[in-house]
């Protein structure tokens, strides 16, 4: 963070808005009409097309020279993402059935935490290979900073991941999904409001806990810079290796769990993980976050991985029930709605707010990070236990007429 914002003469507020609002704002609006044409289209050649387009924006953010040149690349990234979560959730439920689903959609999420380690990773060493106040020339693009070397050694590979995502087949859509395109809007409205407090509760509770993984990824690398005196080498290497080893752990058992619950009969398994996730963020984001050295901050960071991750394949899964086949790209889109307006938004700019009007110091930081982990992970507990008994009955009542 800490280039970008000595290159651009920007705050840290406007930092949190390219880490947020600028990917999240279109990636939110487009999500609903993406999954509409999801639920009557072939989701794999609209997720391989958003992948490529995800790619020409990441890798065209290397040429940015301003902060508003950034901020609109950034945008566009989201426009390209915007294909990949509605889509994949919707495909994925015709790959597996319910009791399997909690699992597959961990795997599908790994994918976030496995990329965002790599990610990190790359960021460390190419920061650690360049001068970071120096600049390389690089064809085309002319003279970069080494942060902007990172934009390409994540946007380039990301073409080839369009082309495989080619070889994916298309599953047959089951049950009444084949008739999706009969289905009005307003059948989503109405389903929504008739079981509005199982959405409310799961939406807002996931968006709840997302919020701190968001401002985990904008500002925990510079906790670790300014609170310990870390590079930022040394800081991208350490998260990225946790990230991509933990992390991944983390999201295959809370798919797994999910799964266990409910072949056990309690169908609300998604959101029991959702409790169990968020109980353990509130105890090990606050202490890392609070840590007096280092060393310590890192065993908390563990810890930290493993709960973030989590939720996400369960949440995922809940998505693929409450929702009628018919519509599930589209209830899917709406999650990832609230999802990121909560979450992208709000999580990176309020750390960002508390490090500049509540809290002072190289500590500052860090302790709007414990605030804003304690404040929303008890709001997400509170939710999902709200929830749990709307949810079963969300899923007896699921596939009565939508029209």
């Amino acid at each position: 963070m800490r280039p970008i914002e000595r290159d651009f003469g920007i705050t840290d507020v406007q930092m949190s808005y390219l880490l947020g609002l600028a990917f999240a704002v279109f990636f939110s609006v487009l999500g609903l009409p993406i999954a509409r044409l999801a639920d009557r289209s072939n989701r794999r050649n609209l997720m391989a097309s958003g992948v490529g387009l995800w790619s020409v924006f990441t890798t065209l953010c290397a040429a940015a020279r301003t902060f508003g040149r950034l901020f609109l690349l950034r945008v566009g990234v989201g426009v390209g993402e915007a294909t990949l979560n509605a889509p994949g959730v919707s495909l994925l439920a015709d790959y597996f059935p319910r009791e399997r689903r909690g699992r597959a959609m961990g795997v599908y999420s790994l994918g976030i935490f496995l990329g965002s380690g790599v990610a990190y990773f790359l960021s460390g060493v190419v920061v650690g290979l360049l001068d970071v106040s120096g600049t390389r020339s690089v064809p085309l693009l002319g003279a970069i900073r080494p942060w902007q070397m990172v934009f390409l050694a994540v946007g380039l590979p990301g073409f080839i991941i369009a082309l495989l995502f080619l070889t994916i087949r298309e599953p047959v859509r089951r049950g009444v999904e084949a008739n999706a395109a009969a289905l009005p809007l307003r059948a989503l409205v109405r389903h929504v409001a008739a079981n509005r407090r199982t959405f409310a509760t799961h939406n807002l509770g996931f968006a709840m806990a997302g919020l701190v993984n968001f401002a985990l990824v904008a500002w925990l690398p510079t906790f670790f810079v300014r609170t310990y005196g870390w590079t930022e080498a040394t800081t991208g290497k350490t998260m990225g290796l946790m990230t991509m080893s933990i992390g991944v752990v983390g999201v295959l058992a809370g798919g797994w769990a999910a799964d266990w619950f409910v072949q056990r009969g309690h169908v609300d398994g998604p959101l029991r993980v959702g409790i169990i996730g968020s109980a353990g963020m509130l105890v090990s984001t606050t202490a890392c976050a609070l840590a007096p050295t280092a060393t310590l901050a890192v065993i908390w960071l563990a810890a930290v991985n493993f709960f973030a991750a989590c939720p996400w394949g369960a949440a995922s899964a809940a998505v693929a029930e409450i929702v009628p086949a018919p519509l599930r790209a589209q209830g899917a889109a709406l999650y990832f709605f609230v999802l990121s307006l909560v979450s992208q938004t709000v999580g990176p700019t309020a750390v960002a707010w508390c490090a500049e009007h509540v809290f002072t110091g190289n500590t500052a930081v860090g302790h709007a990070l414990a605030l804003v982990n304690v404040i929303s992970m008890s709001i997400a507990i509170g939710l999902f236990v709200a929830g749990l008994g709307s949810y079963r009955v969300t899923l007896e009542s699921r596939d009565r007429r939508l029209t």
